[in-house]
């Protein structure tokens, strides 16, 4: 897998990209934003809207970060690339058994033919026996039209995932936690502890900005939440949410380390357990870096 000095973020509303030393320490990064529309995350149909906006914001920020021919990793939204934790009492050892195995398994999970599908995946640690394996999928075509943009300005596009996946990597996870992060209107839930995805969910909201209510969190929230808890048979102790702006974003005099803040309100992992209860209840085929 390339280790990429240079990482190119694409979302909805802009496209960042940053650049790290030798040593690991931050160089540079560089922000710009993307008209209304010009960009249309989806797992199936074009996402590039307007391809001269995108293309010259790609180009402006990779200039201000010093870019040349080099490997990059692209971060795409999370809506292009479907994530899947799936549990086995026995897997392949060899890729060429698995990879076949996991397309066939996963073919009525996305919305696109087989023969079109990119799959990457990684083993990691059950709770008992067996195997877990973290799988992420997405539609060539759509992966294609990221790597171009890199491509089109003399970059290689080795390491392809999506921006949640890059995230996990930032919390603390010695103990088992939540991370909610919104994106526009999509939210992503994930559940990490020791190192082990051990849930992942990634949702539409019926709103966002400011007009996202803490109810239309709790309700996306709870399902991922609640397996966590039947399977692993403990609860969540430590809630982290991103993505939220500012305007809908404040915290109550509750600890900033422990909490969901959103609206004005604050909820520790027990009271969002609490509140759920009252509601109904590449270098090609390595593509993904999970």
């Amino acid at each position: 897998m390339p280790n990429a000095a240079l990482a190119v973020e694409v979302a909805p509303d802009r496209v960042a990209a940053a650049r790290w030393s030798r040593t690991g320490s931050l160089e540079g990064y560089a922000v710009e934003s993307l008209p209304v529309g010009a960009l249309a995350p989806s797992a199936v149909e074009a996402n590039i809207m307007n391809a001269a906006a995108v293309k010259a914001a790609v180009t402006e920020v990779c200039n201000r970060v010093h870019s040349r021919d080099e490997d990059v990793a692209m971060i795409l939204p999370d809506t292009v690339i479907r994530v899947f934790v799936q549990h086995f009492e026995d897997f392949p050892r060899s890729a060429a058994e698995a990879v076949p195995m996991l397309r066939w398994k996963l073919k009525k999970s996305v919305p696109f033919e087989a023969d079109e599908t990119l799959i990457s995946y990684m083993r990691q640690a059950p709770r008992e026996t067996g195997i877990d394996v973290v799988t992420a999928l997405a539609r060539l075509r759509i992966i294609r039209e990221y790597e171009s943009l890199a491509e089109g300005i003399g970059l290689r596009p080795g390491v392809v995932l999506s921006s949640s996946l890059a995230a996990i990597s930032l919390v603390e996870d010695e103990k088992p936690t939540l991370l909610a992060r919104v994106s526009g209107s999509t939210l992503t839930t994930a559940i990490v502890r020791r190192g082990v995805l051990c849930g992942y969910r990634c949702t539409e909201l019926p709103a966002h900005g400011v007009n996202l209510k803490p109810q239309m969190l709790l309700e996306e929230i709870f399902p991922v939440a609640a397996y966590y808890q039947d399977t692993w048979q403990e609860a969540i102790q430590s809630v982290r949410v991103a993505g939220l702006t500012r305007a809908s974003l404040s915290l109550s005099g509750r600890s900033r380390t422990n909490s969901i803040a959103t609206c004005g309100r604050c909820y520790t992992p027990q009271s969002l357990m609490d509140a759920s209860k009252k509601m109904p209840v590449r270098w090609r085929n390595a593509t993904w870096k999970v």
